[in-house]
Parts: structure tokens; sequence; C-alpha cells
């Protein structure tokens, strides 16, 4: 048995070690920050595409994917594009043994391989809106510590790209991902933050940025993914153009919706606890898993009640796993736990005679499940599995934050701070410079649990106007 270290003290050590000893991804591939996705890891992010694709296809969005490659001549079109990202582009200059006449880029993000194309298939107002989406890897030359699904140099990548007929239209589906968003959020327990990032920090190209961020530990928060309202910026380099109406030209407003593997690292850092990863049902690896307890003295009967009841699982849909190896029970329930499996299944003697089987669920609540309802009873204890642990990770959400009323209230904060803003940059920077950290930005919509007004600016003490805003220590 491992011992992980303590999650309130040692937060990013324990987040390793969780995700290493759960076997949700192996580090050690040839390229740093290029992880192999596990068998284990891998089921936990087909569970997750599947809720991505579900929510954003029922806003009429439609897949597509686009080449990995991009011509360093249409990389270079958007100049502020380029600026945001040439630091961290991957360039592949050789075809072969030939120099290529033209570099190109591994997709940072997919703006300037895609905004080409769409200059293509839009040529009237009757082709719009375009909602279309790609679940692709994205490559990003990180310089820092990585850590897997946080801070990678490949990165599992899904991202929406539109093309709307005005600003309105675009504010419109800029409020359609939020609303999708929040219903993937839900289905995997994650609260979260909804924040307008400041000038200086919003997508390079953008009009503005709203980003999604959650408290994972300490003064730390995590970036589960962003909106951006992108206006004409790009539609006007990349000549995409439509016909109106009224016979004019006119170029369309452009939104993009972007999500990662981070939502998995969220699951693990948010839900995770002293004894390891905790799933919710909706992404676990498996639902469930049944561990047969046999005794010495019985000829195999256990084995195949379980192996029934397994069957009986998958066959009503669930993600079923039976444990049947020669360990301990004991060393059963211990690894199960550490890997996050939301409900298990204790099958003996006793269960057998009593037509009824233990069930555990990952946060250690027992019940008796009858065998004849079993079918039932499973799906009862997941649902209420999963309301339990929304409810801990809400009661832990609003227990992150702490109100500032000073710049030297920031200095070594242990928890993500609540304070008012004027709004301008250097107030901003001089609140990023205090809690040596990020000014995350305003909330998009009213937060409930706040107070009603902002109190004054904590940098230059403006009352008017003045803005609720977090900053943070971001992982």
């Amino acid at each position: 048995m491992v011992e992980l270290p303590d999650k309130r003290t040692a937060f990013v050590d324990w987040y390793l070690a969780v995700v290493e000893e759960a076997n949700l991804s192996d580090k050690r591939y040839g390229v740093k920050g290029m992880n192999v996705w596990t068998p284990y890891g891998f089921r936990a992010r087909r569970n997750l595409d599947r809720i991505l694709v579900r929510e954003i296809e029922a806003t009429g969005s439609e897949p597509v994917e686009f080449p990995t490659l991009i011509p360093a001549t249409e990389f270079a079109k958007e100049k502020e594009h380029i600026q945001g990202f040439d630091a961290q582009v991957f360039w592949v200059t050789k075809g072969g043994l030939s120099e290529l006449d033209v570099p190109l880029v591994l997709r940072p993000t997919s703006e300037t391989a895609i905004y080409p194309v769409f200059a293509l298939w839009v040529r009237s107002h009757r082709d719009l809106p375009l909602n279309v989406y790609q679940i692709v890897s994205t490559f990003r030359y990180e310089t820092k510590t990585t850590r897997p699904f946080v801070r990678v140099r490949e990165i599992h990548f899904f991202e929406e790209h539109t093309c709307q007929l005005d600003d309105d239209a675009a504010t419109a589906r800029v409020r359609s991902n939020l609303g999708a968003f929040r219903a993937i959020a839900g289905a995997l327990g994650l609260p979260y933050l909804a924040l307008r990032r400041p000038e200086w920090d919003k997508f390079a190209g953008a009009h503005y940025s709203i980003a999604f961020d959650a408290p994972v530990g300490g003064a730390r928060t995590l970036q589960l993914g962003s909106v951006h309202h992108y206006r004409d910026n790009f539609a006007k380099p990349y000549g995409i153009v439509y016909e109106a109406p009224d016979g004019t030209q006119r170029h369309p407003h452009q939104t993009t919706f972007g999500l990662s593997e981070r939502l998995l690292g969220a699951v693990v850092a948010v839900h995770g606890d002293a004894k390891g990863a905790v799933f919710p049902s909706s992404v676990a690896p498996y639902e469930v898993v049944i561990v047969p307890i046999p005794s010495p003295d019985e000829d195999g009967g256990t084995a195949r009640l379980a192996r029934t009841l397994a069957e009986r699982l998958e066959h009503h849909g669930r993600r079923a796993f039976l444990d049947g190896g020669d360990e301990r029970p004991g060393a059963k329930y211990y690894r199960w736990e550490l890997r996050g499996v939301p409900l298990r299944l204790e099958v003996g003697r006793r269960e057998a005679a009593a037509g009824a089987v233990t069930a555990v669920d990952r946060l250690g609540r027992k019940a008796s499940l009858p065998i004849a309802d079993l079918e039932d009873g499973v799906a009862a204890r997941l649902a209420d599995f999963d309301r339990a642990l929304t409810e801990r990770a809400g009661a832990a959400f609003r227990a992150s934050f702490l109100p500032a009323a000073t710049l030297a209230e920031l200095a070594g904060s242990d928890q993500v701070r609540s304070l008012g803003w004027c709004g301008e940059e250097a107030c901003g920077h001089a609140i990023e410079q205090a809690i040596d950290g990020a000014l995350l930005g305003t909330p998009e919509d009213p937060v409930p649990w706040l107070p009603g007004s902002p109190p004054a600016c904590i940098a230059c003490g403006s009352t008017s106007p003045v803005r609720w805003a977090f900053a943070a220590q971001p992982m």
C-alpha cells in the first residue's frame, strides 16, 4: 500500500502521486510532456469525450476534423495570434531529407488552420450560422514543469469554431457555450467560476475571453476551459466574407469554445481525497467493481454469482468490472478506492444466502442491495453517490474563497481571494504582484454566495465603478 502525500499541505505532490498510483497516465515516454494514455485513463477520457459531444451537439454544432499541420504563411496572417503563440509552437522544417519550401506548424490551436477553409465555405448569409467542432491533439512547447492532464505538450483538445451573422449573434453563441459548459461541469460534479479575463490576459486576437476556473488546493486555481468572442478580428485577415440579404459584403463575427484533458485533471484535483482518485459515475472508467469473497470450503458458487451479477449489469449498460484475481479482498478494496471507482459490490457466502450484496460507495457509505433488484439498486446508489459528491465539492468550493480588503492581505495567501477592482490595468497588475499570481477576472454572471455590492478597489480605493474580481495562483 502507498501512503499518499497530504492533499491540503502538499497538493501538487498529492496530485502527481494520485495520477501515477491510479494508473491514469504514464509520463515515461521519451518526449517530456507527451504522456501515454493508459487503458484506465483512456476509458475516462473516452467517457469525457462522450459528454462533450452530447452537450455541444445539443446546441447544433457539427463534427469536423482538420489537418494537424498549418503552413507558416497561414499562421502568420493574424499578427496578434502569432505573437500570442510563436514561442510555444513546434515547427516542421523538413520532409524526409528535403527542406520544406514553406515551414509547417504543429497546431497549437486551430484558428489559422480552419479559417482559410471557412473563407471557402462561407459565401452567403444562408451559410450562417456555421458551428463546427473537433476533438484532436494540439501541441504547445510548454517550457514550465509539466504535469499530467494539466500542463502537457500534446493536448487532447476539444474546440468549437463558429461564424455568426453579427455581434449580437456571436454574443448569443457565447451564451450558448456557457450553458453547454454548465451542463458539462454538472455532469462531472465540478463547481467553477465563469470569469471574464482582464484585457491583458485575453486570448490573442479576441474581443473578450471568458474562462472557467476552479479552486484545486490552497490559493491555486485550474482553468478548465474558455470561450472567446472574436468579432471580425480573424474574419478580416482570412478573407471570410458573406453576402448579406441586401447584397452588401460583410465579415461574420466569430467565436470559439475550448476544453481539454484538463477536465480530467480537475476531476482528480477537486474530488480526490486521502485515499486517491474519486470519479463521478459519468466519467468513471468503471462505474461498479464486483469483488467476490470466496470461502475456503465452497465449490465456486461465489465466483459464479459474481460473474452473473457482472453480466447483468453490463447487459443493463453499466460499466462493470469483475475483480476475480487471487488477492485478498482487502487489497482489492484498497486498489479500487485508490482508482476512484464509484461503487463496489461485495459478494460472499453470506450475501448469497441473504439474496443481497453489500454495496460500498467511494465515499465509504454502505448499503445492502437485493440481488433480485440489482440493476435498479445500483442505479439508485450511483445517483445518490453523484449527488453527495457534487455537494461535497460545492461545500469545499465555497470554503475556498476569502475576501480581501487590502493588498497586504494578499501576500502569502493560502486561499483564492475575492476583492473589489476598479477595472484599471495598473490596479490589476498591483493585485497580481501582491498575490504573486493572477487577477483571474470578473464574474460573467452574478455569484449568489457573494455579498451584494463589491467593496472599494483594493488597489486604489476607488468606489465607482467597482466590480467583484478574483485573484489566485493558477496551477
